[in-house]
């Protein structure tokens, strides 16, 4: 679009040229990201740099504008970290508004950024390169709440505790093993944000508005640039492909889920009913009305928290199932939920470690819960199939002593050899388990809660979390290397 003196630049968009009058200021409002895009103005200016460092290399535009453009990236990156850009609703986007500011420092120059590349192609980068810093902060942070639960673990190898089904007493295990149940959830997923950080990073650039570009670009060359692992295979999908997001939004569900679940226990375990553990007053508050009450509202935000991340999965996948190829403004309701849901479980992630370091547990209560209801009932069947008989048959007999034991107020170890002769000979001959200890001792089986299977589980997962924050840390070290290149324009 011509600059004149009856009509500024400033007051149309860098899109305006076929227009013959300004958008309606409401319309403004509806169309425009910047409220919310401008957090990927890091990422934005990261694929610019080498976008037009490219472009230099394949001699598409001359090599002393790609200088200048890269100074004035440079420029503006300090100015957006040191709170002095200014973002201005006419500008839509940060895409627009980084060329905007651009043009203002180094002239018409700054024109030759966009050739070859259209805003389809470079929000999917932008969103892309956000994605993949996010899945390695989240993944960070999984790993901080696994070893807080390993060091619980590590404290708790010989603390008893009843298990449950249906919320009722089922089998005596050891706590440690309980925790690790939580470990192998959360292993999970980061094994899911790993599998999905492949996909995340491959580079669209070059797809264009969608059908690819006419100039002779070097795709694979800008994805090595911004240490990317290859290029989006199909310019129509390039640029409307948002799975990555939704894989994301979902893989931060079924986080929110697991630390949902173990929120939901840690509150049932600090109420009186239960008391099995005691929440540091940091993590817990108080009552406007009530001076004894301790709540555990960490742990039901947590739970909470939950639905807030499930909504924007199911937000995004209603934008998305309805979409043709290729690009729609609809996608750009792609970022507010996920900018969401990210800061929603990055924070949990930061909370959680310190409070579940600082649990104490009620060992003596979680003891004796254990050895109440009946727990030893399946091991006392077990013990009769192993004198040979069937599992149905042991199972009902079974089921008369409990009774027997309910009507006269007893528990196993209170009968007597002679009250046991009268179910079966088999109870007289041998002697039953009737402690916990028996009953955990005798599952020693890979992923039982045998005290010495536990102890292996343990140290498996100890060496397993060192491998999994050894690679976080290696890629965020191959990211921040790759960027400082791109920052300082070595490849012009």
């Amino acid at each position: 679009m011509r600059e004149s003196p009856e009509q500024p630049l400033s007051s149309f968009k860098l899109w305006g040229g076929r227009f013959s009058k300004p958008t309606d200021r409401l319309v403004d409002e509806l169309n425009a990201s910047i409220s919310f895009d401008r957090r990927l103005a890091y990422h934005d200016i990261l694929g610019s740099l080498a976008h037009v460092q490219m472009l230099a290399r394949q001699g598409i535009i001359p090599e002393i504008d790609a200088v200048a453009i890269v100074e004035g990236l440079g420029i503006i990156l300090r100015e957006i970290q040191q709170g002095e850009f200014e973002f201005r609703l006419e500008d839509e986007d940060i895409h627009l508004s980084v060329e905007r500011r651009l043009r203002e420092l180094i002239g018409p120059a700054a024109g030759r950024l966009h050739t070859a590349r259209s805003r389809n192609d470079q929000v999917a980068l932008d969103l892309r390169l956000w994605t993949r810093d996010a899945i390695l902060v989240v993944s960070k942070g999984i790993s901080e709440v696994v070893q807080a639960l390993l060091d619980l673990a590590g404290r708790h190898r010989e603390t008893v505790m009843p298990g449950y089904t249906h919320l009722q007493r089922a089998q005596p295990v050891l706590l440690a093993h309980h925790l690790h149940a939580y470990v192998a959830m959360l292993f999970r997923d980061l094994e899911r944000l790993r599998d999905l950080y492949g996909r995340v990073n491959r580079s669209p650039l070059g797809s264009g508005a969608l059908a690819g570009v006419t100039y002779p670009v070097d795709r694979q060359y800008v994805a090595d640039l911004l240490a990317m692992d290859g290029i989006c295979e199909n310019s129509l999908d390039a640029v409307s492909d948002r799975d990555f997001v939704l894989e994301f939004l979902a893989a931060l569900s079924l986080l929110m889920t697991h630390l949902s679940r173990l929120a939901e226990e840690l509150i049932l375990w600090s109420t009186g009913e239960f008391g099995f553990v005691e929440i540091d007053d940091a993590y817990a508050t108080g009552s406007s009305i009530m001076p004894q009450k301790k709540n555990p509202d960490v742990a039901e935000l947590i739970r909470a928290k939950t639905g807030r991340v499930l909504g924007h999965l199911t937000g995004l996948a209603t934008v998305l199932k309805g979409l043709p190829l290729a690009y729609n403004k609809d996608l750009q309701e792609d970022k507010e939920g996920v900018f969401d849901a990210f800061d929603t479980v990055a924070l949990i992630l930061q909370v959680l470690p310190p409070m579940l370091r600082t649990l104490r547990f009620r060992t003596d209560r979680m003891a004796e819960a254990a050895a109440g209801s009946f727990s030893l009932a399946t091991d006392l069947a077990d013990h009769l199939v192993r004198q040979g008989m069937p599992f149905r048959e042991a199972h009902e007999l079974v089921g008369r002593v409990v009774a027997y034991c309910e009507a006269h107020k007893k528990d196993f170890p209170d009968l007597t050899p002679a009250e046991w002769s009268q179910f079966h000979p088999l109870l007289a001959e041998s002697r039953p388990p009737l402690t916990v200890w028996d009953a955990i001792r005798a599952r020693e089986i890979p992923g039982g809660t045998g005290p010495g299977q536990v102890s292996r589980a343990l140290e498996q997962a100890v060496a397993r979390l060192a491998e999994e924050v050894a690679w976080i840390e290696a890629e965020r070290q191959r990211l921040a290397a790759a960027e400082s290149r791109l920052l300082a324009g070595a490849a012009l």
